[in-house]
């Protein structure tokens, strides 16, 4: 099973970010790096580690900035790498994949056991597998 992850919104809180919508546009990352935790990421990193161990692949899949450059693209999936690293150290990601806008992460998705995080309601009702919101993330991995 893959356990999948979005970033922003999900466990990072890229929208409380003063400024973030200007920030964006004007391709500055600084928003990005400066998100703050969405939840516990000791307890998430102890549940993915344990996860892991168990043999579920765990992945990230988080969209771009909508409107960007190559470079802007660049510099914004070196602070989303750098964020990941800085909250969640101790995890191995199997996959991180930062894709541009809209993608859709149903192309994630590798069988109908798969789990999808995700803030926003298109990604989950197009995902394959099983996909929750936000809410209780460390609930719902407490029970796989």
């Amino acid at each position: 099973m893959r356990i999948c992850f979005d970033m922003d919104g999900t466990i990072a809180n890229l929208y409380a970010v003063e400024g973030w919508l200007a920030d964006l546009r004007a391709e500055n990352p600084r928003p990005y790096a400066e998100a703050a935790v969405l939840l516990n990421m000791n307890v998430l990193a102890r549940r993915l580690n344990r996860l892991q161990a168990q043999g579920h692949e765990i992945v990230v899949i988080s969209w771009l900035a909508k409107v960007s450059t190559p470079a802007y693209d660049e510099a914004v999936a070196e602070v989303k790498r750098a964020w990941l690293k800085k909250h969640l150290g101790s995890v191995k990601f199997d996959e991180i994949n930062i894709v541009p806008y809209g993608v859709d992460k149903n192309i994630f998705c590798h069988s109908a056991d798969d789990v999808l995080f995700d803030d926003e309601d298109q990604n989950r009702n197009g995902w394959g597998g099983r996909a929750y919101n936000v809410n209780d993330i460390l609930g719902v991995l407490a029970t796989l």
